[in-house]
């Protein structure tokens, strides 16, 4: 599971609608968007060694901490990872994603269920995150290749965003606002 399908398949989507009380499909819509954004952010912020180490340490303290069901996660820590991301652009970059969502809803703003999500489903993602981030560190190096790559959590994280989804939705979007995260 090296991709943003399968991080998205482990979100409990339909307690999230409960919770929200919003239609399955826009929920599914939100999250769609959230965790392509959510993940987008975090690959800005390791580009550079600052964030990169930031990173690393705020994956250290989700390691093994995959929420399981949505009363397992901790949306105050939730808000905190949004707003480490995002910094001052959480709100257009929840605006921004909610015009790629793949379903609309009459009378139903969107951005603001992608608002609602965002810190619903960053604990998971950073769990996701932190998990793969492990297990690849653990993994034996291969001794016909180069020296360890110089950012191996932008890598793993540049992997998830290489998706068809991940792209359109960074690239497009999503693309001048994730420059840095924290403006």
């Amino acid at each position: 599971m090296d991709d943003l399908s399968g991080l998205i398949k482990l979100i409990p989507v339909g307690d999230i609608a409960e919770k929200l009380g919003v239609d399955r499909g826009i929920a599914e819509a939100a999250v769609a968007v959230a965790v392509p954004a959510i993940v987008g952010g975090l690959a800005a912020n390791a580009k550079d060694s600052g964030g990169a180490k930031s990173l690393e340490k705020a994956l250290g303290h989700h390691q093994g901490k995959a929420p399981t069901s949505l009363a397992d996660v901790d949306e105050e820590d939730g808000k905190k990872i949004v707003s480490n991301v995002f910094g001052a652009q959480k709100d257009k970059v929840a605006a921004a994603a909610a015009e790629k969502a793949p379903a609309k809803a009459d009378g139903i703003d969107i951005g603001a269920i992608v608002a609602q999500v965002l810190p619903i489903v960053a604990p998971i993602v950073l769990a996701y995150v932190a998990n793969q981030f492990a297990t690849k560190q653990e993994a034996p190096v291969a001794t016909a290749e180069p020296a360890a790559a110089a950012n191996p959590l932008g890598d793993l994280l540049g992997g998830l965003i290489s998706s068809p989804q991940g792209q359109d939705l960074i690239a497009g979007a999503l693309g001048g606002l994730l420059g840095g995260g924290r403006k």
